[in-house]
């Protein structure tokens, strides 16, 4: 089966900011695929390049080697097959909730009611009946992500590419979007690349999880399926046998990355 994107042999290099002659490599002769349907999570220590290979995937950023494809196809331009979640959602403070998951609609040139009609439809299935009149800065840190959410869905984006979209939430809130995503995702199976620090997320949310090693030049060190059923209940979920298996052997690949990571943090 044609995965939904293909990411290979991809590297990055990038121009210092102190100097134009010195370059880096963020990422080097880097694959990673998603299959139709499959939930991908990559982690990796802070800054080894996991929002770079999503903006790649996104069409935002060119390599420097290595190809992307989408359903078989090479990506030329922005990939507007995929929808993007940033970690800081992107709301316009001056429009409505409302307003707010119905802007790309109307910049696709969907008929006004048409639009409103199928926003307040999205309002709802994220959870937010009776709130589609209130302003961003009226919203929790949780309603304003599942606006920004509905604000993605209501495209039909093939693929989401998300990156910690919930790393600013408190765990509660957290763990609800979390649930409420797992449910979005059930009902029409979209590929998703999601990337994130916390591998608990990771393990709780996936079918796959990827580790990449701390940069520069990174590169994948570890690929895990996560064998646990679904649907699951994120935090019901983290007190299974199975998952606590499962984070020792992905922890057990990964530690001495994020420990080499954090070394050249404090180097710099």
């Amino acid at each position: 089966m044609t995965p939904a994107i293909a990411l290979e042999n991809i590297s990055c290099t990038f121009v210092s900011r102190d100097s134009r002659r010195e370059r880096y490599t963020a990422v080097k002769n880097t694959d990673l695929v998603v299959g139709a349907g499959e939930f991908v999570s990559v982690v990796g220590p802070t800054g080894c390049g996991k929002s770079t290979l999503l903006n790649v995937a996104a069409g935002l950023l060119q390599p420097s080697a290595g190809k992307v494809s989408v359903f078989g196809e090479p990506l030329v331009g922005l990939n507007r097959r995929a929808g993007y979640m940033f970690q800081q959602d992107a709301l316009m403070p001056w429009r409505s909730a409302l307003r707010n998951v119905v802007a790309g609609l109307e910049f696709r040139g969907i008929a006004r009611d048409e639009a409103l009609d199928r926003g307040e439809q999205w309002i709802k299935r994220v959870g937010l009946g009776g709130f589609g009149d209130r302003y961003p800065h009226q919203l929790s840190g949780g309603m304003r992500k599942r606006v920004a959410l509905a604000q993605i869905l209501i495209l039909n984006p093939q693929i989401l590419l998300m990156d910690e979209p919930f790393s600013a939430l408190d765990i509660q809130t957290r763990q609800l979007m979390e649930n409420e995503l797992l449910d979005l995702w059930l009902a029409d199976r979209k590929s998703v690349i999601f990337i994130t620090h916390d591998l608990e997320e990771a393990i709780a949310l996936s079918d796959r999880v990827v580790v990449l090693s701390a940069g520069p030049e990174t590169h994948p060190i570890g690929e895990f399926v996560i064998d646990l059923p679904r649907p699951r209940d994120v935090a019901e979920i983290r007190l299974a046998p199975r998952f606590i298996e499962l984070h020792t052997q992905i922890w057990h690949a990964m530690k001495g990355e994020v420990l080499k990571g954090y070394s050249r943090q404090q180097a710099a």
